[in-house]
């Protein structure tokens, strides 16, 4: 198995490289050169696996051996996964009408992100230990993926984790899961702005190749490969439990599946899309918030960003930038990196791209959307608690929106994937005039001591952050090569 980049430039990185990368130096993101195939007879076998043991099975058609062997991978996401409060990680509730809720929240930050975010961070573990050597983590979030990077790398020797958090625009609970994290290989930073700012200093950055490899820098976002890898499994376990395909004939065409996910930078629906690509058949539906551009491409053509980010309910997916549709795009056009340099190159420089329409008709083959506004996401919280007595956090319902709008067709099951636990939005829940007894976990974050830095909001703000993250990577780093510990006298 080797990767290349979507924008043509790079080809034969093995899964290691990848791992250890941000953005590929062409400025793409990695995917496989091919992808393996799953046969029904394959996903006949995998039929009752634990989730666990599935992660195992789909990591290991994309990491070779020779890299990580089956022994150890069986170890690592084991470990990884262990520690999540439901003993079968994630959990499929099933309530009235055909509403199946795929619950992907169980880990320490209780967000989807932590499924991936365990597995990436033992992986990058393992390597740094084999290889005696240090490697540094930028990631820029809109409220989960922070916490989850956090949570999963603190304490590791050989690991630092740097988080870009958009201040004033999470809930305290994502942005407790993140600052009230003191250990000295945690830097967290609050910016005055989006996400979408946030991330336009992480890429120069990461476009820095001298600082990149005299570092050890790396993503941890969707960005890095692994953790899409990580995600095709919760698709796979939702095929497999709903999909009824253990009533067809071993020679019958498989079934449908209709999964329906909250969308913001796509990295769930770019996994989505990669198994559909390797025989999965799902038919996949991204549902936004007011932050459309998602909606719009499908529906229009119209790849382009809102002049700001709107600030929503639904704040993990309050993203105008869905880095991760330039794999599906990829995928789409058949692999053709020349044609997704000039589309995302233009993109990137414009903030717009008008799709073709034949390319966004393909595109409305594989991919349905819809968009719902706040008074929905309310409309959509109460009404699942009357008829089910079942709260969703606002993401969530973001999804089951389109449960109760758009009924689907007789004879196909659907999924609606929940991202995270409605512990993390109690004020969203008390807005929807609803009820949620907070776990004693999250109680206990605000008895934590809490460490972070600002970065202000300037009229060079893009450039004086990049400016202050790589003056701190850089003093990081002298004072891990003379052994010292950063927070305590160095």
């Amino acid at each position: 198995m080797k990767y290349c980049s979507t924008r043509g430039g790079v080809h034969g990185w093995d899964f290691r490289d990848v791992l250890f990368s941000g953005f590929a130096p062409d400025g793409g993101m990695f995917m496989p050169e091919s992808l393996p195939v799953l046969s029904s007879d394959t996903l006949r076998c995998w039929k009752g696996l634990p989730y666990t043991k599935l992660v195992v099975e789909v990591a290991s058609l994309f990491i070779p051996t020779q890299l990580i062997p089956r022994d150890d991978l069986e170890v690592l996401v084991g470990e990884a996964l262990s520690g999540f409060s439901v003993p079968e990680v994630v959990r499929i509730v099933r309530l009235k009408n055909g509403l199946f809720v795929l619950e992907l929240f169980h880990g320490d930050t209780l967000a989807f992100k932590d499924l991936a975010m365990t597995c990436t961070v033992r992986f990058l573990d393992y390597f740094l230990r084999k290889e005696n050597r240090r490697a540094m983590v930028v990631v820029g979030t809109s409220g989960d993926t922070g916490g989850s990077a956090i949570q999963s790398a603190k304490g590791i020797p050989g690991l630092d984790v740097v988080v870009v958090y958009p201040r004033g625009r999470i809930t305290p609970v994502q942005e407790r899961h993140m600052i009230s994290c003191v250990q000295d290989n945690i830097h967290v930073f609050a910016a005055d702005g989006s996400s979408d700012d946030i991330d336009k200093p992480l890429r120069h950055l990461f476009a820095d190749q001298d600082l990149v490899k005299s570092h050890g820098l790396m993503s941890l976002n969707s960005v890095n490969f692994s953790r899409v890898m990580i995600q095709l499994a919760h698709f796979i376990y939702a095929y497999l439990e709903l999909s009824g395909m253990e009533q067809t004939d071993a020679d019958a065409a498989l079934p449908e599946l209709d999964v329906v996910v909250p969308t913001g930078g796509a990295g769930n629906i770019a996994a989505g899309y990669i198994v559909k690509q390797m025989g999965l058949p799902l038919k996949l539906v991204a549902m936004v918030n007011s932050n459309d551009i998602v909606h719009r491409t499908v529906t229009t053509g119209d790849f382009s960003m809102a002049a700001n980010v709107t600030q929503t309910l639904a704040p993990a997916i309050d993203i105008q930038d869905p880095y991760n549709m330039e794999r599906v795009f990829w995928l789409l056009l058949g692999r053709n990196g020349a044609s997704v340099k000039i589309m995302m190159e233009e993109f990137q420089r414009s903030h717009r791209h008008s799709l073709p329409e034949n390319h966004r008709k393909l595109l409305s083959q594989v991919l349905s959307t819809g968009t719902v506004t706040d008074e929905g996401i309310l409309e959509i919280m109460r009404r699942c608690w009357n008829e089910n007595e079942y709260v969703l956090c606002p993401h969530s319902a973001v999804a089951v929106w389109h449960h109760y709008h758009c009924p689907h067709s007789p004879g196909v099951n659907r999924c609606y994937v929940a991202t995270a636990s409605p512990a993390k939005f109690q004020a969203t829940v008390q807005r929807a005039g609803l009820t949620f007894d907070l776990p004693e976990e999250v109680l206990a974050l605000n008895k934590l001591p809490t460490r972070y830095q600002n970065l202000e909001r300037s009229h060079s703000w893009c450039k004086d952050w990049e400016d202050r993250l790589r003056e701190f990577i850089q003093s990081v780093s002298v004072v891990r090569k003379n052994g010292g510990t950063y927070y305590t006298g160095n």
